[in-house]
C-alpha cells in the first residue's frame, strides 16, 4: 500500500510556541465552521498536520501512517465499574485535545497542579492519533466477570493461539487495554501515552510499552529493516467496499463494535546479523519480491498481480512455494485480508550465546517489527494467515515472535461521548 507522508525528521518549529498558538486558533476555527478536518488542506510541514479526533472510526487505523509511534498495553487494576467509565471519558477528552496539538488538560495558573508534562509545547500536533483498543482482559479477569461486561465480549475477540516457533515473553505479551499512539514526531506519540497513562494511575498499571519508526519517501511504501518494502499486498483504504469487507467489524453478536476493528499486535524480533550475511538472489527468495523495485520476482513494477503459476525455464516455481509473498497472499488464504500497519523498532543490543555449535558470544541488534494488523475477524484474518506462515514460512529462520496481543478497537466517538461508550450501555 502506498503510504502518504514526509520523510521523518526530528526539529523545533521556527516559531516555537508561537506556532504552537497559531495551531490552537486553528482548532478553534474548525470547531466553530464543522467543516471536516480531512477536507482542510493540511500544512506542508508534517509537524503542523492535524487528524481529526472525533468521526465515525477511531483514527490511526486507516489514517496515512505517520513517521513513529508508540503503542502500550495496560493492565486495569480496579474492580469499580464506575472507576472504567471516568477513565474512558477523561482519556477521550485528553486523547481530543492532545490529537489538535494540545496539552493534555489546559494549563493551570498556579504552579501547584501538573496536569501534563510539557514536553510537546511548541512542537505542533504532528498527525498524531490516538487508538484504543480492549482486551480480553476486560470482560473476564482470572475467572471473573469484573464489570459485568462478560456477556458482551464479541466472539471475535478470541484468545490467539500458540503459533508454531512463538517464544513468548510475559513482560511483552497481552494487556486489558490498548493504547496506539501514532505521530510525525516520536516526543509527541511518546507524550501521549504518558499523559494518558499517568491520568490512569491508581485504576491501571502499564503491561508493556514499545516505540517504532517508519522510514520511506513521501507517497512511497516504506521498507522495513529488512530492506525490503512492507504493505504493498494492503487493500486499499481508499476502497471503502474492501474496508467495509476487511477491516470493519459487522457483527450482530457485538453491535456496540459496529465501525470499529480487530487489532492484532505482534511483536517480532529479526536476526539482522544472520540476514544481513545472506545474499539478494536468497532474500528475494524468502519474500518472493524484488527486493529494490518491490516488484513480485518475475515482474518490473511493485504493484504488479503476482502470478503464482509462472515457472522458470526447469519447471521451477518463479515464486517459491514457501515465500513469504505466497504464503501470506489472498489467493492462497481464501480470499482473507488484513490491513497491515506496521512499524520497525530499535531497542539497542543484547549479549547472546548460542546453545549449539560453534557456540558463538556476541552482542546482537534487538530490533524488528511491530507487526500491526487491522480486521473485521481474527478468526478468518490473522490467525488462519498466521498459522500457514508459522509453519511453513522461510523467513521464519530470520525472525521470532517474543510479543503478542490482541484487542477490539471500537468505533469511532461523537463529541460529548467517550471511547467505547456503546460497550457500556445497559
Amino acid at each position: 500500500m502506498a503510504i502518504d507522508q514526509d520523510p521523518p525528521r526530528r526539529r523545533f518549529l521556527k516559531a516555537g510556541v508561537a506556532a504552537g498558538a497559531a495551531l490552537g486558533a486553528g482548532s478553534v476555527a474548525h470547531a466553530a465552521t464543522n467543516t471536516p478536518l480531512k477536507q482542510l488542506k493540511q500544512p506542508v510541514d508534517p509537524m503542523l498536520m492535524v487528524e481529526p479526533f472525533f468521526g465515525e472510526h477511531q483514527a490511526g487505523i486507516v489514517t496515512p501512517q505517520q513517521s513513529h509511534t508508540y503503542v502500550a498495553a495496560l493492565d486495569l487494576t480496579t474492580d469499580k465499574r464506575d472507576d472504567v467509565i471516568g477513565l474512558l471519558k477523561t482519556w477521550t477528552d485528553a486523547a481530543a485535545r492532545m490529537s489538535r496539538g494540545d496539552t493534555a488538560k489546559p494549563l493551570p495558573a498556579d504552579d501547584k497542579a501538573a496536569p501534563d508534562s510539557g514536553d510537546i509545547l511548541g512542537l505542533g500536533a504532528a498527525g498524531l492519533t490516538i487508538t484504543f483498543g480492549f482486551g480480553p482482559g476486560l470482560f473476564t479477569h482470572e475467572g471473573r466477570d469484573r464489570y459485568g461486561l462478560e456477556k458482551r465480549r464479541p466472539a471475535a475477540l478470541v484468545d490467539l493461539p500458540r503459533f508454531n516457533g512463538d517464544q513468548l515473553l510475559p513482560q511483552k505479551t497481552g494487556g486489558d487495554i490498548l493504547i496506539q499512539a501514532c505521530a510525525n514526531d516520536a516526543q509527541v506519540a511518546f507524550h501521549a501515552v504518558r499523559q494518558l497513562a499517568r491520568m490512569g494511575y491508581g485504576i491501571v498499571a502499564m503491561r508493556w510499552g514499545q516505540a517504532g519508526f517508519l522510514s520511506g519517501p513521501r507517497g512511497q511504501t516504506p521498507r522495513n529493516l529488512m530492506g525490503f518494502k512492507d504493505g504493498t499486498n494492503n487493500p486499499s483504504t481508499a476502497q471503502p467496499a474492501l474496508m467495509n469487507q476487511f477491516v470493519w467489524a459487522n457483527a450482530p453478536d457485538a453491535p456496540w463494535m459496529n465501525g470499529g476493528t480487530y487489532t492484532v499486535v505482534r511483536r517480532i524480533r529479526i536476526t539482522l546479523e544472520h540476514w544481513d550475511t545472506m545474499e539478494r538472489g536468497f532474500q528475494e527468495q524468502v519474500m518472493g519480491r524484488e527486493k529494490y523495485s518491490g516488484a513480485p520476482i518475475g515482474k518490473k513494477n511493485e504493484f504488479d498481480a503476482l502470478d503464482l503459476d509462472a515457472a522458470d525455464k526447469d519447471g521451477n516455481q518463479v515464486i517459491p512455494e514457501n515465500s513469504h509473498v505466497r504464503l501470506s497472499n489472498q489467493a492462497t488464504n481464501n480470499g482473507a485480508q488484513i490491513l497491515r500497519r506496521s512499524y520497525s523498532y530499535n531497542d539497542g543490543t543484547d549479549f547472546y550465546i548460542e546453545r549449539w555449535p560453534p557456540w558463538r558470544q556476541e552482542t546482537e541488534y534487538d530490533a524488528g517489527l511491530i507487526f500491526v494488523a487491522h480486521q473485521s475477524d481474527p478468526r478468518t484474518g490473522f490467525i488462519p494467515i498466521n498459522d500457514r506462515l508459522a509453519k511453513f514460512d522461510m523467513m521464519n529462520q530470520f525472525t521470532t515472535h517474543v510479543g503478542s496481543a490482541v484487542f477490539a478497537c471500537p468505533p469511532g466517538v461523537r463529541p460529548g461521548s467517550f471511547i467505547g461508550a456503546g460497550l457500556f450501555e445497559a
